[in-house]
């Protein structure tokens, strides 16, 4: 009778599979317990970044100054998903499973952009996209529109978030990027998000006409309206955040919805 060898080296390839196996069960059965938090916190976060872009939430705080939380204040927007093209709100698509990233990268529910076009970089641009609307008794008070565009390393995303007039910028924020920390990355400075507030983003023909600069302009000259700081060293993260804002709110983006929201539109 032969022995039975457990160093052999099919004992031994056995027992690997055996080990491989079984782990493999249990990393998957946890993935799956933990997916509905996982999907939960994806949830709270966005929330947290489109309240922030608003400047309803403090950066380092979960409520606001009079103890709401997130859920309580994100109740007071609507979420619809719009025709970018018509600016006319689509009832038939469901906003809690809607993706517009996921429907950029399918051509039946995109549109290429040509070179011209695509001054944010993102090649091709969703036929329809999610929109943020918080109503007062006076009517809309915050306009959250989400964006994006290419940095230097990267696609930046992040919430734009627009006062009653559609006009003027609250705020913005970004939720990823891939910018280099203490240059482009100083996307995420608060002083710096902080000085979007009360930019103006139309000119006096309609036209989306923010600018990042070097040297703002004299406060009593029209042009101060439009302008932001520069980043520092960070040419073309700056370039890139200048067209974002810039081709979102302008007619291939969100801008014949705002114009439709506009009183007199």
């Amino acid at each position: 009778m032969a022995s039975f060898d457990k160093d052999s080296l099919s004992n031994t390839f056995i027992v690997a599979v055996g080990i491989c196996l079984v782990c493999s069960v249990i990393v998957s059965g946890i993935a799956v317990a933990l997916k509905p938090q996982q999907q939960l916190n994806r949830e709270l976060d966005q929330k947290q970044n489109i309240l922030r872009a608003a400047g309803m939430l403090p950066a380092d705080s979960n409520v606001d100054a009079q103890g709401r939380t997130v859920d309580e204040l994100f109740a007071e927007f609507e979420v619809r998903v719009v025709d970018l093209t018509t600016g006319e709100y689509l009832d038939d698509i469901d906003p809690s499973t809607f993706d517009p990233i996921k429907a950029a990268r399918a051509p039946e529910t995109s549109m290429a952009l040509s070179a011209e076009q695509d001054i944010a970089t993102l090649r091709r641009r969703e036929n329809a996209s999610e929109v943020y609307i918080m109503r007062g008794e006076q009517g809309i008070e915050k306009l959250v529109l989400p964006v994006r565009g290419y940095g230097l390393w990267g696609t930046m995303f992040g919430y734009l978030a627009l006062d009653a007039d559609l006009q003027t910028i609250s705020g913005l924020g970004y939720y990823n990027h891939k910018e280099t920390p203490g240059l482009g990355g100083e996307v995420d400075n608060p002083r710096w998000k902080a000085a979007w507030a009360g930019v103006q983003l139309f000119d006096s023909a309609g036209q989306p006409d923010v600018r990042l600069v070097k040297r703002r302009s004299e406060a009593s000259l029209p042009a101060a309206n439009y302008e932001v700081d520069a980043l520092s060293g960070a040419t073309f993260t700056t370039r890139g955040v200048q067209n974002m804002v810039n081709f979102w709110t302008g007619e291939l983006g969100f801008g014949p919805f705002i114009q439709r929201l506009k009183p007199s539109a």
